[in-house]
């Protein structure tokens, strides 16, 4: 099996992005349902689905907590926001999950997990959500990933429409490993994972690397550090459930994330500086990094 192949611009380019006629309306350049937010961490959602929308989603959707989805409707005007019951610990209640599904087959990408605080809700309603979704690509992060070596079955049901983008401690987790044992071969570890699973893997990191469920495998090192910030792990899943849902395949999608993530990153290091810059100044560097890789017209 070959070794990994660089993400760069040029490969981006013989990859290009499907892109909607000037007529189409919104419905059709993708739709987006983000399950996300906790009361603790409701801005998880509005940074994963700003994303969405900035890398070229027509329509949003943000289910979350009750008591924290008015505010979050006025924080993103341009989206749809459902309150769901809460658990005690400001959590989604599992029991959510069928809602969810219904919702869910109606969008071309639902993307869970960003945000999301109380575990045993969390494992309950992936499992729930995992086990029934039907139709849409489904991008799991963040606490919803550790519960998935329970899932096996239902995830290689899904044959590839599953994208997962953990860090290695998520990985290490998922997979009751030490994080040592992901970090020491990172590549391995996510091939592993994306070929048992058959989903496509983006293992973040200074060097993240993506695998397909045949283990195509590529990386990109050129970020920096100013990435590792509170919140840019949920714009990064955002980015990825709004180019799978204009059309993307799972594993390019998935590829032109980390790239359109990593180079945001380093435009803003040269503006800002090399640390100091928030996760939400990402958003607005996405669709110009898009357009300059688009062919031309």
């Amino acid at each position: 099996m070959t070794e990994a192949t660089k993400i760069t611009a040029e490969l981006l380019r013989g990859m290009p992005l499907p892109e909607p006629s000037g007529s189409v309306d919104k419905k059709a350049r993708g739709s987006v349902l983000v399950v996300a937010g906790s009361v603790e961490v409701p801005g998880a959602a509005l940074l994963a689905g700003t994303a969405a929308l900035r890398a070229g989603a027509g329509k949003l959707q943000i289910a979350t907590c009750s008591s924290v989805a008015l505010h979050l409707g006025l924080a993103v005007p341009e989206a749809l926001v459902l309150g769901l019951p809460e658990t005690p610990s400001g959590g989604i209640r599992p029991e959510s999950a069928d809602l969810l599904c219904e919702r869910g087959k109606r969008n071309d990408a639902v993307l869970l997990g960003p945000g999301m605080m109380d575990k045993e809700a969390v494992a309950a309603l992936t499992t729930g959500m995992v086990n029934s979704l039907e139709g849409p690509a489904l991008v799991i992060d963040a606490e919803a990933l550790v519960c998935l070596d329970t899932l096996r079955e239902p995830l290689c049901r899904r044959e590839g429409r599953t994208i997962i983008t953990p860090h290695a401690g998520e990985m290490a987790s998922l997979l009751e490993i030490g994080r040592d044992a992901v970090e020491a071969d990172p590549l391995a570890t996510a091939r592993r994972v994306a070929t048992e699973f058959s989903m496509v893997v983006a293992l973040k990191g200074g060097c993240t690397h993506i695998v397909d469920p045949d283990g195509n495998a590529w990386f990109y090192e050129s970020g920096n550090v100013g990435l590792a910030t509170s919140g840019s792990g949920d714009t990064l899943a955002g980015v990825v459930a709004g180019l799978v849902a204009r059309g993307a395949e799972p594993a390019q999608a998935t590829i032109w994330a980390v790239y359109l993530h990593g180079q945001a990153g380093n435009r803003l290091a040269r503006s800002r500086g090399p640390m100091g810059f928030l996760a939400r100044e990402l958003l607005a560097e996405i669709p110009g990094i898009m357009a300059e890789l688009a062919p031309a017209r």
